[in-house]
C-alpha cells in the first residue's frame, strides 16, 4: 500500500525543492512540450503545474502535483479550464500604441469624413498651439481609397500643426501650418530614403513617406513628457495582458525604455518586455544603451538592434525588385545603398549585437538577406583567426559555430530563390499573420498574380526549415493573437468571404509554436519561454475554450479570463460585461 500512495508523485515532472508557492490543479494545460514548428507532433497535456518562485517546478495529474504543498501554498482551482504558455508577441510598437489612445486615436475609421470629424473633435478641446497628433487611419478601408491631404486637415485644425500617421507608420499628413513650421515648401528636396508628395501642379499634400522625410517634420514636435510616456505605456501594457501576451519584442523610443524601467522599479511592469535599440545609431550608443541596464533582466532589458530597408505595401513604400502592378512607375523606398547595408551590418554583427531588419518588398528582403551574409561571413573569419589562440589556451580542439539568429521583421513578399537563403543563413522570419487579413483586400493588386504566389508565405518557409515568430505589429494591427491563429489556419478575411493563397496555411500546431516557442527563438529566450514544464518562467494564459478543438470563427470570439506572469495574476477577466477588467488581482483559493 506505501508504494502505491508514492507513485502518483513518480509520475510527476518536477524541480521542486521546496513546496510551491501556487499549484494550478483541474486544469486541461497544454505545456507545449511536443508542439513543434513541423506541426506534425502529439502536444502534452496535464491537468496541474506548480510555481516557486516565478517558475514552473512540477507538471503532472492533480494526484502527482497538488501533494506537493504545504500549508503556505496557494491552489488554485481552474474548473477544467484551457491553460497554454503565454503568447509572446516577436514585434510591437506598444508606446506608438498607447500615444495613439492619449492623442486622436484613427483607428478603424470607415472614410475621410469620420476622420476628419475625429479631428474637429479633438481640436475643439485642445491648448492654443499645441500639436494635433494621433494615428490608425488606413485609406484602403475607405470607400474612396484616397489619400487624406493637407487641404482636409485644415479645414477641421483651427490652425494647430497637425501630424497624423497612417496605420503602418510609413507615411504621414501634415497640414499646412506643420510644414509651416518645420520649413518644408514645394522646393524642399526629398530625403533619401523618403518622399513629400506632390500634386500635379507641384504644390505639397501634405503626404510624407518614411522616416527620414517624417524627421523633418517630427523633429519639430515637442515630445512626451515622462508621465506622459508611461501612461502609455500602461495602457498598451493593460491591453496585451487583456489579450493573454506575457512577453513582447518592442520598438519604442529609448526614452519610452527610461519609463518602463521606472514601471519596472514600482513594481508595475505586467509584462516581459524585450527593448529594440536603434540600428543606425553609432556603435558607441548602442553599446552604452545596451550597458545601461542588466540584459539578463529576465522582465526587461535591450534587445536587438532594428533596422528599416523600406516601407509597407499599403503605403506604395516596400522596395520591389519590379514596380508596383497598381503603380507602374513606383519601385517603392529603399532605406540604404547595399554597399552601405553590408558596411554597417558587418560592423555590429562583430560588435556583438543580434539585428533584425524590417522588410516588406522583394527588393528589400534581397538587400537583407545580402547584408546578413556579408555579415556572417566576416564574423566568422574573425572568430576563426581567434583559433589557434583559442586552442593553444585550452589545450583543447575548438569549433566556431554562428549564433547569430539575424531576423527578418515582416518577410511579406519574397523571391522564390531567397527562401533557400533565408534557411542556409538560418534567419529566423518574425512575421505577423494578422496582417494578411487587412492587407488580402489590395495585395494582389498591389503586386500582381505572380508575386502574391510568393506574399505572406508562412507555410513555405518552415517548409525550407526556416523559424517562424509570429507577432502583430500593434498598433499597426489589434495585440490579439487570436486574430492572428485564425489567419495563419484559414488565410480568410474575418467574414470568411475572401481566401488569399491558401497553400500557405498552417495547421493550429503550427501557429501556437510561432507564437510561443518560435517567438521565444527569436529572442534567445527558447529555455525560459514559450512551455509550462519545470525550469521554464511561470507565463502562463487562462481561456474560456479548449482552442486546439475549437473551429476557425470561434477562434475568433476566445476570450483570456487570467494571464499570469512570473506566478502572479496580472489579469483578470470582468465576472460580466459590465465590470472593469482587473490588473494585478490576487489568486483565489
Amino acid at each position: 500500500m506505501r508504494l502505491l500512495a508514492i507513485l502518483p508523485l513518480f509520475f510527476a515532472t518536477t524541480l521542486a525543492a521546496q513546496a510551491p508557492d501556487t499549484i494550478y490543479f483541474h486544469g486541461d494545460i497544454l505545456t507545449g512540450a511536443g508542439l513543434h514548428a513541423s506541426g506534425a507532433s502529439t502536444p502534452q497535456h496535464v491537468t496541474a503545474l506548480a510555481v516557486t518562485n516565478g517558475k514552473i517546478t512540477a507538471t503532472g495529474s492533480d494526484d502527482a502535483v497538488l501533494p506537493l504543498a504545504d500549508k503556505h501554498t496557494a491552489k488554485i482551482d481552474l474548473h477544467g479550464a484551457f491553460v497554454m504558455p503565454g503568447f509572446n508577441d516577436a514585434h510591437t510598437h506598444i508606446a506608438s500604441a498607447g500615444q495613439q489612445r492619449l492623442t486622436v486615436d484613427l483607428d478603424n475609421t470607415k472614410s475621410l469624413a469620420e476622420m476628419l470629424q475625429r479631428i474637429r473633435d479633438y481640436t475643439a478641446k485642445a491648448a492654443p498651439g499645441t500639436w494635433i497628433l494621433g494615428g490608425g487611419w488606413d485609406h484602403t478601408k475607405w470607400p474612396s481609397k484616397t489619400l487624406p491631404t493637407r487641404q482636409d486637415l485644415d479645414t477641421v485644425t483651427a490652425g494647430h500643426p497637425a501630424f497624423l500617421a497612417r496605420t503602418d507608420g510609413h507615411i504621414a499628413v501634415a497640414n499646412t501650418a506643420a510644414l509651416t513650421v518645420a520649413d518644408v515648401t514645394r522646393k524642399t528636396a526629398d530625403p533619401s530614403g523618403g518622399k513629400f508628395d506632390h500634386d500635379a501642379s507641384g504644390e505639397l499634400t501634405g503626404i510624407v513617406r518614411e522616416g527620414p522625410a517624417r524627421a523633418l517634420i517630427e523633429s519639430h514636435i515637442p515630445p512626451p513628457s515622462p508621465a506622459v510616456r508611461g501612461q502609455a505605456l500602461a495602457i498598451a501594457l493593460d491591453d496585451a495582458i487583456a489579450h493573454g501576451v506575457t512577453s513582447v519584442q518592442d520598438f519604442s523610443d529609448w526614452d519610452d525604455f527610461l519609463a518602463l524601467e521606472a514601471m519596472e522599479h514600482d513594481k508595475q511592469l505586467p509584462v516581459r518586455v524585450s527593448e529594440w535599440l536603434t540600428f543606425g545609431d553609432p556603435v558607441d550608443v548602442l553599446k552604452q544603451h545596451q550597458a545601461h541596464h542588466p540584459v539578463d533582466d529576465p522582465m526587461l532589458h535591450t534587445g536587438m538592434l532594428k533596422g528599416f530597408m523600406d516601407g509597407s505595401l499599403g503605403s506604395r513604400t516596400a522596395a520591389l525588385k519590379a514596380p508596383y502592378s497598381d503603380d507602374p512607375a513606383n519601385y517603392g523606398l529603399a532605406r540604404y545603398s547595399q554597399k552601405q547595408l553590408n558596411q554597417m551590418t558587418t560592423e555590429r554583427a562583430i560588435a556583438g549585437f543580434q539585428i533584425g531588419f524590417h522588410a516588406i518588398g522583394d527588393r528589400a528582403n534581397e538587400m537583407a538577406l545580402t547584408a546578413f551574409d556579408a555579415a556572417k561571413t566576416e564574423r566568422m573569419q574573425d572568430l576563426e583567426k581567434l583559433l589557434p589562440q583559442l586552442e593553444a589556451s585550452t589545450h583543447a580542439h575548438v569549433t566556431v559555430t554562428d549564433q547569430s539568429r539575424f531576423r527578418i521583421e515582416h518577410a511579406q513578399v519574397v523571391s522564390p530563390k531567397d527562401f533557400l537563403l533565408f534557411s542556409r543563413l538560418k534567419i529566423v522570419a518574425s512575421m505577423q499573420p494578422v496582417h494578411l487579413l487587412t492587407d488580402m483586400a489590395w495585395a494582389t493588386d498591389r503586386i500582381g498574380p505572380e508575386r502574391a504566389k510568393y506574399a505572406y508565405a508562412w507555410k513555405s518557409f518552415l517548409d525550407h526549415g526556416v523559424t517562424l515568430a509570429f507577432g502583430t505589429d500593434y498598433p499597426v494591427e489589434s495585440i490579439n493573437p487570436f486574430r492572428g491563429l485564425y489567419s495563419a489556419v484559414t488565410r480568410q478575411n474575418e467574414a470568411g468571404t475572401q481566401t488569399f493563397q491558401p497553400q500557405e496555411k498552417l495547421s493550429l500546431n503550427e501557429a501556437l509554436y510561432a507564437y510561443t516557442q518560435g517567438s521565444a527563438f527569436a529572442e534567445y529566450a527558447e529555455e525560459k519561454k514559450g512551455r509550462l514544464e519545470p525550469g521554464f518562467f511561470a507565463d502562463l494564459v487562462v481561456l474560456d475554450r479548449d482552442i486546439t478543438k475549437a473551429t476557425p470563427q470561434e477562434l475568433l470570439h476566445t476570450k483570456v479570463l487570467r494571464t499570469v506572469v512570473a506566478g502572479q495574476t496580472v489579469y483578470t477577466a470582468p465576472a460580466n460585461t459590465a465590470e472593469t477588467p482587473h490588473r494585478n488581482a490576487p489568486d483565489l483559493d
